[in-house]
């Protein structure tokens, strides 16, 4: 990026916005739209009147999970973030310091062996880094009871600093939700979607707007070091990846509802930008020397000037565009962050 060097802390979203006044709902935030350089200001009801019949949302049905555990280390608090569930058992984890302000920050991680005692009689031991980029995130064993179970007794949302209060789980649920066959979920909200309301996708639906579920949970990004996004698991299926394909061949408009929707559907395209049934693991990074093979836009929140995410909507929009459209964003004071404001791109 070469506008916003830093976003004024005024402009992080503290609370959902349905709670910043009597009436509102989750779908009374602001909408920036950018075609090119072109940039216009709406609010996010306005959609179903900006996009077009024929048009086709690809979302993320990924269920939030209540991710953050409170554990000790000797006598050390530390909150633990439960990321992703690996193929062998092990979970990903970071190991933070409580804030005392009910948050956290960021902690060195490591080293193997570390023991955390969890609620319920429940050990987690550190075992390997999940990658030679570094040490925030490590694979580890848990012993004494299901993850899964422990993070619906004594799990909690992950919540950043810049937020005024814990919320209940429900807040960080997307109406795409759905509860997925194994139980597994996302660390962190797929928040592109959580302004969408049943009666806003009535409309939409209303007026010849498709929907294409894929689901990609999504692991814990990094509050602090904004690397690129480690392998994450998804699934594209056949019924979605034929409407995407039919759309693609006639005049409509593939728009991906949030990164993590561009990262599933692009994984599940070949070079010929024909999407096919796939599942399983993916570790593609959408940069602007990879571009995009499928996906026209974008609905995406308002990402740090550092975060990685960055790069994938240069790589849909071009350099200039971005720029553009977050010189307006700070300009007109748009809200950043999951409960913040959102960012539509289109051709």
């Amino acid at each position: 990026m070469t506008v916003a060097v830093h976003v004024p802390e005024e402009l992080s979203a503290r609370v959902p916005v349905e709670q910043r006044g009597a009436g509102l709902d989750r779908d009374a935030v602001r909408l920036l739209v950018s075609r090119g350089c072109e940039v216009s200001h709406h609010a996010f009801v306005e959609l179903p009147r900006l996009l077009r019949a024929g048009d086709l949302l690809v979302v993320n049905t990924s269920p939030t999970l209540a991710a953050a555990v409170d554990g000790r280390v000797g006598h050390a608090r530390v909150v633990v973030h439960f990321s992703t569930r690996g193929d062998d058992g092990r979970w990903a984890v970071e190991l933070r310091d409580p804030d005392g302000k009910g948050a956290t920050r960021a902690r060195a991680g490591g080293p193997a062996g570390l023991e955390v005692r969890l609620p319920g009689g429940v050990r987690l031991v550190l075992e390997e880094p999940l990658s030679a980029r570094g040490d925030r995130l490590w694979w580890a064993r848990v012993s004494g009871a299901g993850v899964l179970g422990l993070l619906r007794e004594h799990g909690r949302p992950i919540r950043y600093s810049y937020t005024e209060r814990d919320q209940p789980l429900s807040v960080y649920q997307t109406v795409f939700a759905l509860p997925s066959a194994d139980g597994t979920g996302s660390a962190e909200m797929p928040s592109a979607a959580r302004p969408f309301t049943a009666r806003l996708v009535a409309e939409l639906v209303s007026r010849g707007v498709q929907f294409a579920p894929i689901t990609l949970h999504t692991g814990v990004a990094s509050a602090e070091a904004h690397e690129p996004p480690y392998p994450e698991r998804f699934s594209v299926p056949e019924a979605s990846a034929r409407l995407i394909n039919a759309v693609q061949a006639g005049d409509g408009r593939v728009v991906a509802v949030g990164t993590t929707a561009v990262r599933a559907v692009e994984s599940a395209a070949g070079p010929d930008g024909v999407v096919r049934a796939r599942e399983g693991w993916t570790d593609l990074v959408v940069a602007p020397e990879r571009g995009v093979r499928v996906v026209d836009g974008l609905l995406t929140g308002l990402h740090e000037p550092e975060a990685s995410h960055l790069l994938m909507l240069e790589a849909i929009a071009g350099r200039a565009a971005i720029d553009r459209s977050y010189e307006e964003a700070l300009r007109g004071l748009y809200l950043w962050h999951e409960f913040g404001d959102v960012h539509l791109i289109l051709p």
